[in-house]
């Protein structure tokens, strides 16, 4: 029967009325963040009003309009001819038409010639139009997206699954630019509907099939390895802990031990077992935990660990903080002491790698990499420093690196020096060991050794340096095929 490709918002659920002049309108709440969902969520959406709004209103209309490039126009006789067009429609999709339950029973029969899906957003009660004509209702414009999916789900007898999401706004914003959350269907049978704070979660979890989270954003605090979540997190932690069929990528406890770094790097000691005679070593770097800089012997600590100078100091914590980045790379022992990295703190082993950095993404089974910049080697790190008189390199890795600009990494002839089946072998052992579905790790190679050291894990990072065109329908089948797999368990217990 076809499912939902287009949305058309009425005015009357776009304006609302100014407090104690109703010549005065402005946007109704909640309005910019719908149109913003929808049209990240690759939707086509229009505005339509009467011919006798006031000339203040159609303006207000026509800036939310330009503002996303969106189609605004009178609803007349000349509709389907205008607008059907642009959008492309040869009959197969439906249009959800947006309206409020007040204005929602003088408009009915004008709009059933449309053939449209008629909802009504209730303003003070079920409207008589709706019982009528038997429409299906919101009661807020936060549903609309989950409306959607419901009846997609409803018009195709339960073929496709629903995906909640729940992320920080800028990391949404990221991930949807690219077109990897769609209302519509994807070829493999997903839809993407963001799970609102302004809603119960429980009711919106009723209607998903899958959980996306990037739970790594809603940390407040760790303590004792344990992280404190935002109140939204902790909800839905609440419930997938009463609901274990539920899927989820990924259940939290598996995200864990990317959240330290010190317990990370003890995952990569087991790298070794996939080492073999005569080939290249991939390893973890070497590491010393520090609990206070001022009551450690640094030199024979560093020596017992394998570890000589310059090392890169980072925070245990790897992430949910705001400090979580803030490290430096250290030239002499004595400057430990006064070091102005959080505690406890993981010293790691400074890898020479002639600048170059290869970010390997896990997208179910499937393994991608990039080549880009990174931190120059020990020598070009001291002449840097010694303009501080060798004094630690202090940074925030997510705004900027200790860089030698004059470097310049050749993509091509980098991809050369690395073993790709070593590496995508450490990243299926990873995935075995993590029991994650999407994760990142960062790996550099040494120079004289060759050896593939990875300096850091990830949960779920954007990939977006491989292109959208192969990354994303990836991404879309490592969600479908870890719910497939979670059935196929079920169904043989």
């Amino acid at each position: 029967m076809g499912v939902v490709t287009g949305v058309i918002l009425d005015e009357s659920v776009l304006l609302a009325e100014g407090d104690g002049d109703k010549s005065v309108s402005s946007l109704q709440p909640g309005v910019e963040p719908l149109i913003r969902t929808l049209f990240q969520s690759r939707i086509h959406i229009g505005i339509a009003y009467n011919v006798e709004l006031q000339d203040d209103k159609v303006s207000i209309l026509k800036r939310i309009a330009s503002s996303h490039s969106l189609h605004c126009f009178i609803l007349n006789d000349q509709v389907s001819e205008v607008v059907m067009p642009v959008w492309g429609d040869n009959g197969s999709g439906k249009i959800i038409y947006l309206v409020s339950s007040k204005k929602e029973l003088l408009l009915l029969p004008e709009l059933r010639r449309y053939n449209w899906l008629i909802v009504g957003l209730n303003v003070g009660g079920e409207s008589e139009g709706s019982r009528e004509y038997d429409t299906s209702n919101i009661e807020n414009l936060e549903e609309l997206p989950l409306k959607i999916c419901r009846l997609n789900k409803k018009f195709t007898g339960n073929k496709f699954l629903t995906v909640g999401y729940v992320m920080k706004p800028s990391r949404v914003e990221d991930f949807a630019k690219r077109g990897a959350f769609p209302l519509c269907p994807t070829q493999n049978g997903l839809m993407f509907v963001p799970l609102s704070a302004k809603l119960p979660l429980s009711s919106q979890l009723k209607d998903v099939d899958v959980v996306l989270h990037k739970a790594t954003d809603e940390i407040l605090s760790i303590e004792d390895n344990q992280p404190t979540f935002t109140q939204n997190m902790q909800e839905l932690q609440r419930y997938l802990d009463q609901h274990q069929n539920l899927c989820v990528v990924d259940p939290l406890i598996n995200i864990y031990p990317v959240l330290d770094r010190l317990e990370i790097q003890q995952v990569l000691l087991g790298l070794l077992e996939l080492n073999t005679e005569g080939g290249y070593l991939i390893r973890g770097a070497c590491f010393l935990k520090v609990d206070n800089f001022s009551e450690v012997d640094f030199t024979a600590g560093l020596a017992d660990a394998g570890l000589s100078l310059p090392c890169i100091v980072k925070p245990k914590v790897a992430c949910g903080v705001s400090d979580a980045h803030k490290m430096a790379i250290v030239f002499r022992v004595d400057d430990f002491k006064n070091l102005d990295v959080p505690l406890p703190a993981v010293i790691q082993e400074y890898v020479d790698h002639s600048s170059t950095l290869y970010k390997f993404y896990v997208l179910g089974e499937k393994v991608f990499h990039a080549v880009k910049k990174s931190i120059p080697n020990a020598d070009i790190l001291i002449k840097l420093a010694n303009g501080y008189d060798l004094k630690p390199l202090e940074f925030d890795s997510l705004k900027s690196l200790p860089t030698d600009k004059s470097i310049i990494i050749d993509s091509g002839t980098s991809n050369e020096s690395i073993d790709l089946k070593l590496v995508t072998n450490a990243a299926n052992w990873l995935r075995r060991r993590l029991h994650l579905t999407v994760f990142g790790f960062d790996v550099v190679i040494q120079e004289g050794t060759h050896d593939h050291v990875i300096v850091d894990v990830n949960y779920l990072p954007s990939f977006k340096e491989v292109p959208d065109d192969i990354s994303i329908p990836a991404f879309w089948d490592a969600i479908r095929n870890k719910f497939d797999s979670m059935v196929s368990k079920q169904a043989c217990a």
